[in-house]
């Protein structure tokens, strides 16, 4: 799965720990996230989604093929 988690850190000048702290996760996990190895948790995806004021969506890129459905 893709995200815009990176891109959109870097345009609001927010760094990996920040944003660890902010949605309660460690760095590693947004590293993963933004390297596609980890699939966020639909709670972790609405707080990144709320921490950015943006929907779920428009940072997650959900493609079906890529989930098998």
């Amino acid at each position: 799965m893709e995200t815009r988690i990176q891109a959109l850190r870097k345009e609001n000048k927010v760094t990996q720990n920040e944003l660890a702290d902010a949605v309660d996760v460690t760095r590693q996990t947004i590293i993963s996230l933004e390297r596609g190895r980890y699939k966020a948790s639909l709670v972790l995806a609405h707080k990144i989604a709320q921490y950015f004021g943006l929907a779920i969506e428009d940072i997650f890129v959900f493609d079906q093929e890529d989930e098998n459905i």
